[in-house]
């Protein structure tokens, strides 16, 4: 585990973007995204002895929360007359990009790693994206990227540095706050899965103001956040891990500098745990999550059995777009399951 606390006062002014960005967002996002709910289970609370508020995102359109960010990011570059655009991904943003840019009729090539997910693949190609592989990390899927915006001319959807993307995604944990305190609840804590750190950013942005702390939780085979804090953003090895949503191999510039001033804490889990979090998705909570998600959860269980953790958890389950094959070695046990693991 890996703990992060900053200093600042909530509210404190983010780099390049604010709270603000995110209210104007869900002005936009709202007559064309799910107001996904959220999901409480008595047996889960017992588990941890808190309150979980299950933010269920795998119901969103396009299977993930990312089609937020995507949605805004496209629509801007589509209204400044783009010709294509061109994103790289392990698969939900591109899942994302390919349905907002099918919305402007917009040509659109993704960049994803040569082992993606096949049910991720598919997806995109059905919203009518042409689909290109490029190795198996972060660097040889950006130098891809490149050198086709240069050879067609496409605009780029970074999913890390685009600031519409991130505000946009902190649309969702902006969603959970206003969820809970309808229900007369002030959560103390909202946890999400930290990958090239659009979520988290988004998040810290989401909560600026409210009062919540914010955790983010990463693979330990994936420790990207984590390394980031002692050296700023650096790549690092990928091990083996389930989470294929989470394997970017590099934090991006953006969500660091705003996470890295509000983020409370970052969790790293455990293989082991990721699947636990997964099976107690499914059995317990009846929601099917991908192990991205299933790190939230994982997070979230492990943060709030810690002294002091509040009482109201949130939690961003973050997609929900996993491969059968996936999900029955998941519900088989760790002897299934430990040739699932993907490394880069």
């Amino acid at each position: 585990m890996s703990d992060h606390r900053s200093g600042l006062t909530v509210g404190t002014t983010l780099p390049g973007l604010s709270r603000a960005d995110v209210d104007r967002a869900e002005l936009r996002l709202a007559p064309r995204i799910l107001r996904t709910p959220v999901i409480r289970s008595d047996q889960l609370d017992a588990q941890c002895g808190a309150r979980l508020w299950l933010k269920a995102e795998n119901l969103q359109r396009g299977g993930s929360f990312k089609v937020r960010g995507a949605l805004l990011a496209v629509e801007e570059l589509a209204a400044a007359g783009s010709r294509g655009v061109v994103a790289q991904s392990t698969g939900n943003h591109a899942i994302a990009v390919a349905l907002a840019a099918r919305a402007h009729a917009l040509p659109t090539l993704i960049v994803l790693p040569s082992d993606a997910p096949p049910a991720k693949v598919g997806r995109i190609r059905e919203a009518g994206a042409r689909v290109v592989f490029a190795g198996t990390t972060l660097a040889e899927r950006v130098a891809a990227v490149e050198e086709f915006r240069e050879l067609h001319g496409y605009d780029v959807v970074d999913p890390y540095e685009n600031p519409h993307v991130v505000a946009g995604q902190g649309t969702a944990t902006a969603e959970l706050l206003k969820q809970a305190a309808a229900q007369g609840v002030r959560l103390d804590t909202v946890v999400v899965p930290v990958g090239g750190g659009s979520a988290l950013a988004g998040a810290c942005l989401a909560a600026s103001g409210h009062g919540a702390a914010v955790v983010g939780a990463e693979p330990e085979a994936v420790p990207a956040f984590t390394a980031a804090l002692g050296a700023g953003p650096v790549t690092v090895g990928v091990g083996p891990t389930i989470a294929d949503g989470l394997r970017p191999d590099r934090i991006g510039a953006l969500p660091f500098a705003l996470a890295a001033l509000v983020a409370e804490q970052v969790l790293t889990i455990s293989e082991e745990a990721i699947a636990d979090g997964m099976r107690a998705a499914l059995l317990v909570a009846r929601l099917l999550v991908e192990p991205a998600a299933a790190t939230a959860l994982a997070g979230a269980l492990e943060y709030a059995s810690g002294p002091g953790r509040g009482t109201d958890i949130g939690v961003l389950l973050s997609g929900g777009n996993v491969e059968p094959a996936l999900v029955a070695a998941v519900l088989a046990g760790p002897a299934d399951l430990a040739h699932r693991a993907v490394a880069s």
